[in-house]
């Protein structure tokens, strides 16, 4: 078992755009490695867009709307897509000793997304040799990660009320027969975004054995030490 590390800082960010959210994260990153911040989970939607992983194959894209951008970051994975009613975290967590495995982040973070499923009434399940969870047949939440210097970015994806026809337009996570689905679509159309959010607020601390959770302001992530830089706080809006 982990050693308890001291605090998470949850930040919530609304609905957020996808360059400005990279952006935040690298900066954050930066300021991790420089010991200038304490591990941050941000919690976030995004408008409509599709992402590509470092390595993906563009060709799992079929029918994307001229509208929706699409990005190709360092992430690890294949295709996704990102949207209203749809829950997104990125933690900006520093591994060390025993947590310096990636695999071992990776199954964690499958934990803490069935531990809040499972608040709703919701089993949430793993599938051997692939990273997500699944709700019986059909996925639920997406995984892509980043490591630098043992810094993590990028994180995962649940599905809340999000609009799964856009995945449609997509092999998601490039895994041919793939469907989606989401928590309204699996009968809980009342839960909320923000409800999914205190869940995972809660799950993600108890499975990485956080002692407390620390709530952080968009203004604070702007105003603390140098996470973000004078010149970029313009880009950095939420709505």
């Amino acid at each position: 078992m982990d050693t308890a590390v001291a605090s998470l800082g949850v930040a919530r960010l609304g609905l957020v755009d996808y360059a400005a959210a990279l952006e935040l994260q690298n900066a954050m990153v930066a300021a991790r490695l420089r010991d200038e911040i304490g591990d941050t989970l941000l919690l976030l939607e995004h408008p409509h867009v599709y992402t590509l992983g470092r390595g993906a194959d563009a060709s799992y894209i079929l029918d994307a709307l001229p509208s929706v951008p699409i990005y190709r970051v360092s992430r690890g994975g294949q295709v996704t897509y990102h949207g209203p009613g749809q829950l997104i975290g990125y933690p900006v967590v520093k591994l060390s000793g025993a947590r310096r495995d990636v695999s071992r982040y990776l199954r964690k973070l499958e934990l803490a997304l069935i531990g809040a499923l499972r608040e709703f009434g919701i089993e949430g399940s793993r599938r051997d040799g692939m990273t997500g969870v699944w709700a019986g047949p059909r996925k639920i939440g997406s995984i892509g990660v980043g490591i630098r210097r043992w810094v993590t970015l990028h994180g995962f994806a649940l599905n809340v009320t999000t609009d799964l026809a856009y995945f449609d337009a997509i092999v998601p996570c490039g895994i041919e027969d793939c469907r989606m689905t989401s928590v309204a679509a699996l009968g809980h159309p009342q839960v909320t975004v923000a409800d999914f959010a205190d869940a995972i607020e809660r799950s993600f601390a108890q499975v990485f054995e956080y002692d407390r959770v620390i709530r952080v302001t968009p203004e604070e992530l702007k105003e603390k030490g140098r996470v973000v830089e004078e010149r970029k706080t313009d880009s950095f809006q939420t709505h």
